[in-house]
């Protein structure tokens, strides 16, 4: 009974462990998006590709896919075809106060 009782416990701990490194890497990764979302909002007058995106978090593209449909809803950004057939988002103006510091976004 007592070695069914630490398989349990040891496989809860384990669990929880990869839960919270999920967790944590979630976290990383998302900042990581936000900066390089941000900047490129700011740096391309609010348009842009997956490609961009990925490229500037240095990211999986299917992750920065999930994340720029999540934004693409939020901000309702319109979709854009160039004429190589290039797919871009274009977000509304980020425009600061003024006054901020924009080496601090």
């Amino acid at each position: 009974m007592p070695f069914i009782e630490f398989i349990v416990v040891t496989g809860l701990g384990v669990f929880l462990g990869i839960f919270i490194v999920n967790l944590s890497n979630d976290r990383s990764s998302r900042k990581i998006l936000d900066d390089a979302f941000y900047r490129l909002i700011e740096a391309q007058s609010g348009r842009i590709s997956l490609i961009q995106l990925a490229a500037a978090a240095k990211m999986d593209a299917s992750i920065a896919q999930k994340y720029l449909e999540r934004q693409v809803e939020i901000f309702s950004a319109l979709p854009e075809v160039n004429e190589q057939g290039d797919t871009f988002y274009r977000f509304p103006q980020l425009s600061l106060p003024p006054g901020t510091d924009t080496n601090q976004w």
